[in-house]
């Protein structure tokens, strides 16, 4: 792809108009975590400290169109942003409307203004050319930084980039070439972790997946389905039965591709789902009646790691087990320490992405230690799946057309 990026444009004295998400966690209307806005900040701080005159643009929650609801305000950001960016942030009250201009037209170099949640604008999620027509005229360069939003063709993701000159901010460059380093370009050995409870939920990925890479470790209630086509009893696991002929034609695929599919050799099962239940370790075929298959095995692991150790790419999606409940997290706080560890030696380039992915990692206390763990759920796994994100398609067709 051929997508300017701003930090190579110059920017003094321009209207920068950046679609960015600062969709942030809130309880009673407070912030609860600003990591999102302190990431956005970051990458904007040069820009402002060049001159340029930022006009910010994001959604929040999922409000009804013209809805008259305080709550959904993004006006509650403005002091994180404000400390966030270190300089004040105007305010308003609308995203598209003739106020909205003339505050943009009154910011000076360096200065910073944030418009109204863009989704209570019916025009946002329609892709309305006529919405994207009056933000366009917020700015006078129009740049991306929200790889979370870009699988939406959504007024300011993709009409949006069509209108102004556009580019990439610096969180959609560094997603960009994470993502292409760990399934366009990897480094081989090259290994995916999927996980997560049902196989139909992820088809396009695995089938993606195994034409691309060397090697796919296939985890959680997604294991059981690919066992259960291959034989092996279930007792009371969660398995889509009706999804055999899909699990046998992914690895028809991975054969034909020449990627290995690594499944549990034994599991960890328990007769209760719960915090501490008595648990036991049996081979993949041999789960009992009355039993339920919670988690990888110490075979499994042991296998997993030996596929890691060999690797120089790690993508992973997806737990191994019922991770958010001890001890069925085993494998999977285990196997992701083992990828950090190869991260931290420098041997592998490790790239993760999806909420319960996120949620485990931090549960292993690994997070900081992967090479790029992405916080975009509906666009990551749309990447994996080898689909063209709107948002990024319109970046590369308007740099085309410049």
């Amino acid at each position: 792809m051929s997508i300017a990026r701003i930090t190579d444009m110059d920017v003094t004295g321009k209207r920068v108009l950046v679609r960015a998400d600062l969709n942030v966690p809130t309880e009673a209307g407070r912030i609860t975590d600003t990591t999102r806005i302190d990431r956005f900040a970051a990458g904007m701080r040069p820009l402002l400290a060049r001159g340029a005159r930022l006009v910010v643009l994001t959604h929040f929650g999922r409000p009804e169109p013209n809805e008259l609801n305080s709550s959904f305000s993004v006006d509650k950001f403005r002091p994180a942003l404000a400390e966030a960016l270190g300089v004040p942030v105007r305010f308003s009250d609308v995203c598209a409307d003739e106020s909205a201009v003339i505050l943009s037209r009154q910011l000076a170099n360096g200065e910073a203004l944030l418009c109204e949640n863009l989704r209570l604008n019916p025009g946002e999620i329609a892709n309305d050319p006529a919405f994207a027509a009056q933000l366009a005229r917020l700015g006078d360069i129009y740049v991306n930084d929200a790889f979370s939003c870009a699988h939406r063709a959504h007024a300011s993701t993709e009409a949006l980039a069509r209108l102004l000159p556009a580019a990439a901010g610096p969180l959609l460059v560094e997603e960009l070439e994470a993502l292409g380093a760990a399934l366009d370009a990897p480094k081989r050995p090259s290994v995916a972790i999927v996980g997560g409870a049902k196989v139909s939920s992820k088809i396009a990925v695995l089938k993606n997946l195994v034409q691309r890479l060397d090697a796919v470790i296939i985890g959680g209630g997604m294991a059981n389905t690919f066992l259960f086509a291959e034989g092996a009893p279930m007792g009371r696991s969660l398995h889509e039965a009706d999804q055999i002929d899909t699990a046998r034609e992914i690895r028809r695929l991975a054969e034909k591709s020449g990627c290995y599919l690594h499944l549990p050799q034994d599991v960890v099962v328990a007769r209760e789902f719960r915090a501490e239940a008595e648990t036991q370790v049996v081979d993949a075929f041999a789960c009992p009646e009355d039993a339920m298959i919670l988690d990888a095995g110490p075979q499994a692991l042991a296998g997993f790691q030996t596929v890691l150790t060999g690797a120089q790419t790690i993508l992973w999606n997806g737990p191994l087990g019922a991770f958010e409940i001890p001890p069925f997290d085993m494998a999977t706080v285990a196997l992701a320490r083992a990828a950090a560890a190869l991260t931290r030696q420098g041997r592998a380039v490790t790239v993760a992405g999806g909420g319960d992915t996120v949620a485990a990692l931090n549960a292993a206390g690994v997070t900081q230690d992967f090479t790029y763990v992405s916080t975009a759920g509906g666009a990551f796994l749309e990447w994996l799946e080898g689909r063209t994100l709107p948002g990024i398609a319109a970046l590369d067709g308007a740099a085309a057309a410049a």
